[in-house]
């Protein structure tokens, strides 16, 4: 069963998402507690470091897209500019 259910709603200011269900921050969790290793192993091997920050950020903002609201640039409540 698929659902349409979304997780990440747009930033009132700026561009980007926020958690707005539990799945949603269940997957930022899980990201943070990736990233922490990661961030202290960079001291040992900074490329193989970088890589797997790169990587596990590459899927949570794949995960944002997909899971998520349409991006768009905000400047408040009701102030949206489409930047195309």
């Amino acid at each position: 069963m698929k659902s349409n259910k979304i997780w990440f709603v747009n930033k009132t200011y700026g561009y980007g998402w926020t958690p707005s269900t539990w799945e949603g921050w269940l997957v930022v969790l899980i990201w943070f507690i990736l990233f922490i290793p990661l961030a202290i192993y960079i001291e040992y091997n900074v490329t193989l470091g970088m890589i797997g920050i790169l990587l596990i950020t590459g899927l949570l903002i794949y995960v944002c897209y997909k899971k998520g609201e349409k991006p768009r640039w905000r400047w408040g409540k009701g102030k949206d500019i489409n930047i195309k």
